[in-house]
């Protein structure tokens, strides 16, 4: 039998009774948080990835290899990809096609028979169907066995049956849809958004060719903005991206890829200079923050293996002269690595739904990174060294980190020590509604705490810019007075020698810590320095709402006894235009630009950017871990080509002062 013919078996086993209903879609429009997460712009983007992951699905079983996203002038969005085709003929069970029963019943589809799919990615199966219910218009069009076949609906109900309309050489499904507007709070796409995802999937996704066009908005050349993602390696091409602002110790990342017991395993990881573990997990294209059982069993034989060649080869001795032990921290610092696995029926639990509980799972990563790794490790004598003396200088800082650590918590107030003297502390002890803000210099600090409303406004100013903690040793970052001042300030614990990360926030004394820095080029530099240390010390702070950033006004525009504030140079010139009748008299005018906090007396500061009615605040988020990691690196570590390139491509949004 012929490829071709194989291929024809295959795609005519694909048909209705591979389509399994498992429940109704009424709850979906009523409740789409429960859903898709929540309806604001996250939710929103979310429909696009369910209608992504249908035509990934079909890449993972074999079918399909293009998957083609638009965002349409009108912020509708279509996929159109070279699978099988969703199935479109009579479902007995339903009495109507098999694509309108994919369309229209949760938890319907043929990721639901192992026949159909091994794998499949997607929010358990909701799928495209919740995009249905949640979209004022979409329309479905299959191309199958050499016809066209279409079917619109609103408000996730059909128009008309389902339309044979021509004939079609092409094979593949196009999903066309336009979000509802009385659903969602915003109906508008980000472009960079969605790439960044696109971009993910292709390198999870090794030989798929991802791409993205935005007629909305076109380039210097005139043409829609447009990307392409296509990877060849896959994982490797992804850790080297990843690590492309991080000095490495190896020549080539260490790559595993394998399968027992029906499970895909395929693992990248390589070491480099800096002391920041970055390590990230999927299942089945999902990004699983929380990690679960295949990050535990990645983890445990990291350790066990690098242990046991350490000790074969003694180079452990040095530091069991000193008393120091190896502890499971100590092997994965200065590691970067990706670890993606495909499972049949994943179970996912945690507060995200997001952690990996397949017990088996764990102990198949363990059992293949162990030996493939030892393999390596005994091959390559040369980066087994250099990796083990890593190991070994992390320990010896991690000692000293420790002592730095334990001296900030005997300062913390919750330890019987003292709140930092700088800090001008709210009365409030509800910690649910103070705020804290991280204010950029003494100077503004003193305006900041003139302005506040001290019941429940914190003010603790920062002395120039702190640490660049992406370049700091641990008990470096530690020592720094700055970066203590903050942990004393927000009352947390700090983690133990196995947790170093983990924070409790239980004793957070303030849920808004808000970063008020000049907005000019130097104030961009310590939100970014702050949103670092953050990021790779304070995580959950961010993971958990409580990190935002203000937005105090660039320009005062006055004329006569009329003022009012601008907060970009549009908004600016619409005021100039209002007090100038169209620009024609621009006597009087005056129009100050703020190059910093310290410009602004406290009764401005308090309405312009502190007062809870009047201000905005940017609350922060990590949407893309990966990208979040790779963004800090390059920003702030120490391969400058990397962070070149990225200010070349950005300096026409830059807001440079003379």
């Amino acid at each position: 039998m012929s490829d071709l013919e194989k291929e024809q078996v295959q795609v005519e086993g694909y048909n209705a009774e591979n389509i399994q209903v498992l429940e109704g879609l009424e709850a979906v429009r009523k409740r789409p948080a429960m859903y898709i997460g929540d309806v604001s712009d996250r939710g929103l983007h979310h429909l696009v990835y369910e209608v992504v992951d249908n035509s990934i699905d079909e890449a993972l079983a074999g079918h399909c290899n293009n998957i083609e996203v638009t965002i349409h002038e009108d912020n509708s969005i279509s996929v159109l990809d070279n699978g099988r085709g969703i199935p479109t003929d009579f479902h007995e069970k339903e009495q109507k096609s098999a694509l309108e029963v994919v369309l229209t019943v949760l938890h319907a589809g043929g990721k639901f028979n192992k026949d159909s799919y091994k794998v499949s990615g997607g929010l358990h199966g909701v799928g495209v169907s919740c995009v249905n219910a949640l979209s004022k218009k979409l329309r479905a069009d299959v191309y199958r066995d050499g016809r066209h076949y279409t079917q619109e609906y609103a408000y996730g109900k059909p128009l008309y049956p389902i339309k044979d309309i021509e004939d079609s050489t092409y094979r593949g499904t196009k999903i066309w849809f336009l979000p509802d507007d009385t659903i969602f709070n915003t109906v508008v796409y980000n472009y960079d958004t969605l790439a960044t995802r696109l971009k993910e999937l292709a390198y999870l996704n090794k030989g798929i060719k991802l791409s993205i066009t935005d007629l909305r908005n076109k380039n210097e050349q005139g043409e829609n903005i447009s990307q392409t993602f296509y990877s060849e390696k896959g994982l490797i091409d992804f850790i080297n991206y990843l690590d492309g602002g991080r000095e490495k110790i190896m020549d080539t990342p260490i790559y595993i890829e394998g399968e027992k017991q029906g499970v895909p395993v395929e693992v990248v990881m390589q070491y480099n200079t800096g002391y920041n573990e970055n390590i990230h997990s999927y299942v089945n294209n999902i990004n699983t923050i929380e990690g679960g059982t295949h990050l535990t069993g990645f983890r445990r034989a990291l350790s066990r293996t690098l242990k046991k060649y350490a000790d074969e080869s003694k180079m452990l001795e040095k530091l069991e002269k000193q008393k120091i032990e190896i502890t499971g921290d100590d092997f994965r610092e200065g590691l970067t690595a990706i670890i993606s696995v495909k499972v049949a029926e994943p179970q996912f639990e945690g507060q995200t739904k997001t952690k990996l509980g397949n017990n088996d799972v764990g102990g198949i990563v363990e059992q293949m990174v162990g030996e493939m790794l030892s393999y390596y490790l005994a091959e390559n004598p040369k980066d087994a060294k250099e990796i083990v003396n890593k190991v070994a200088t992390a320990a010896q800082a991690r000692h000293a980190a420790r002592k730095a650590r334990e001296l900030v918590q005997r300062k913390s107030i919750f330890n019987g020590g003292g709140l930092p003297g700088k800090l001008a502390d709210c009365s409030s002890r509800h910690a649910e509604l103070c705020e804290l803000f991280l204010v950029e210099g003494d100077s503004a600090g003193g305006t900041a705490k003139q302005g506040r409303d001290s019941k429940f406004q914190a003010i603790l100013p920062l002395r120039g810019k702190i640490l660049n903690v992406e370049k700091a040793m641990p008990h470096r970052v530690f020592e720094s007075d700055e970066i203590k001042n903050i942990f004393t300030a927000l009352g947390v614990s700090i983690g133990t020698d196995d947790d170093k990360k983990a924070l409790n926030l239980e004793k957070l004394r303030y849920h808004k810590v808000i970063i008020m820095t000049d907005a000019d080029v130097d104030g961009s530099h310590i939100d970014t320095l702050i949103l670092t240390f953050f990021f790779r010390h304070m995580k959950e702070l961010i993971e958990f709402g409580h990190v935002y950033i203000a937005t105090p006004p660039l320009f005062l525009v006055k004329k006569g006894k009329d003022a009012k504030y601008a907060w970009s140079d549009d908004e600016r010139d619409s005021i100039i235009n209002e007090f100038t009748a169209n620009g024609l008299n621009k006597s009087g005018l005056h129009v100050q630009r703020y190059k910093g906090l310290g410009e602004m007396n406290d009764e401005q500061l308090w309405s312009t950017t502190m007062d809870p009615e009047c201000r905005t605040l940017r609350q922060v988020t990590i949407e893309n871990a990966s990208e979040a990691d790779y963004v800090f690196s390059m920003l702030m570590g120490d391969e400058v080509p990397p962070r070149r390139k990225f200010i070349e491509d950005n300096a026409k949004f830059a807001n440079i002062d003379a």
